[in-house]
């Protein structure tokens, strides 16, 4: 059986969450809606990212952003290990005002997918280490001194991340009107996909031409791209308190294990652990 341990890190912020997972999995190509960091702190992974192929070994930071269409396999070995958290694009831009990086909405990118930073990992694996305590304290002897403890790992982490590896430079994407048609129709009804001839008409292109130009433009093609949405916005119900059974049926999945195998997929963790961490938490 293939080795996978994940775990997902609640936080005092709605905004905000971690995981710490061990695993052998291949993920395919895929995106998300938030800023990602973190670090690989065991084995290695290769992965494609908005910058091409790289590597990251143990030590290394790794980053997304929201819509950077990425992948992950173990290099050199068996497994890896790597800690993440995650933040909502809103979130990110609002700290990165108070840091002096003010951008347009989607114009803030970390730079860089693989980088060495000895300070900066420090500060992280202080802010995964507070985190962690707040998550593990059951709720009824948690006091406000725990998220303060965090809020200031998130500072100490967060600023010098965005000024020494952020940018409020536009990402220029290669628009298609034509595809841009096909997306908006995939992402007005999650619950109910269109056939790929209606979406080949809708465009006026052959399905082939469809799906190629539709998997150049936003790196994976309408099925993948439609199984992400489903997901993403699933999580995002989740995490403003929705039920799995009312966000499965919202989404369009069949069922809830229809949801979870899916998400799993997806994520790394099931919603069900996704929902026990933000259970977990409560508001300060």
């Amino acid at each position: 059986m293939e080795l996978h341990h994940a775990r997902v890190i609640g936080s005092p912020w709605p905004t905000l969450h971690g995981t710490d997972i061990v695993s052998a999995r291949h993920y395919p190509r895929h995106a998300h809606d938030t800023y990602g960091f973190g670090l690989m702190r065991e084995g290695a992974q290769r992965s494609a990212s908005g910058r091409g192929s790289v590597d990251a070994h143990a030590g290394a930071l790794i980053t997304t952003n929201p819509g950077e269409v990425h992948d992950g396999r173990p290099l050199g070995g068996p497994t890896r290990h790597w800690r993440m958290v995650y933040v909502a694009p809103a979130a990110m831009d609002a700290f990165a005002a108070e840091t002096g990086l003010k951008a347009s909405a989607g114009a803030l990118a970390l730079t860089r997918p693989v980088f060495d930073d000895v300070p900066l990992r420090g500060a992280l694996v202080q802010l995964f280490d507070r985190l962690d305590a707040w998550h593990r304290t059951p709720e009824r002897m948690r006091d406000d001194t725990a998220a303060l403890a965090c809020e200031e790992a998130l500072v100490l982490t967060l600023t010098p991340l965005l000024c020494r590896h952020g940018s409020t430079a536009v990402q220029r994407v290669i628009g298609d009107g034509l595809v841009e048609r096909a997306r908006q129709r995939l992402g007005d009804a999650l619950d109910a996909a269109p056939t790929l001839t209606e979406l080949a008409q809708l465009t006026g292109l052959s399905r082939y031409q469809l799906l190629r130009r539709y998997a150049a433009v936003y790196g994976v093609p309408p099925h993948a791209w439609l199984l992400q949405r489903r997901a993403e916005r699933a999580h995002a119900l989740i995490r403003n308190g929705t039920a799995l059974a009312d966000a499965a049926a919202t989404c369009g999945y069949a069922d809830q294990s229809h949801l979870t195998r899916t998400f799993a997929r997806h994520f790394g963790y099931t919603p069900g652990a996704l929902k026990a961490a933000i259970s977990f938490k409560t508001a300060h």
